[in-house]
């Protein structure tokens, strides 16, 4: 029983190294991809903007309300409703990038992006081929 054990085991650790074979990896540096997108300084702006806005609102809410728990709830509240709308604004930034990838990954034969912060060693850097692929819709 004890064999029948140790040959699966071994089936399975063989199959799988197999199946780790076929894996092509690549490797993208997230951070230079999104400093690069042709509208993220645009967008910068925008958020700096609403944010100037939002501090704004923030100071007058706060003058207007008494007591020190009610002055971190209105504050907290517009820390909140500023966060989601940097969100917002990221996030056409974000479906670029990803599209991006896609496209490069497929066109390269990739079938697995990493992140080049979390791997050690090995992959194919595709970061300036996605960038490139992010300007051709500039």
């Amino acid at each position: 029983m004890v064999f029948v054990f140790l040959v699966a085991v071994l089936c399975s650790v063989v199959a799988s190294g197999v199946a780790l074979a076929e894996e092509k990896i690549a490797i993208i540096d997230p951070q230079k991809v999104l400093f690069n997108h042709p509208k993220f300084q645009e967008t910068q702006k925008q958020i700096q903007t609403m944010m100037d806005k939002k501090q704004q609102e923030t100071k007058m809410a706060m003058e207007a309300v008494k007591g020190e728990d009610e002055q971190r709830r209105v504050f907290l509240q517009k820390r909140q409703e500023a966060a989601i709308e940097e969100q917002k604004l990221m996030e056409n930034l974000f479906k670029d990038i990803d599209m991006a990838i896609r496209v490069v990954a497929q066109a390269k034969g990739f079938t697995l992006v990493l992140d080049k912060n979390q791997v050690f060693f090995g992959g194919t850097d595709i970061t300036n081929d996605v960038v490139l692929e992010l300007n051709k819709k500039k």
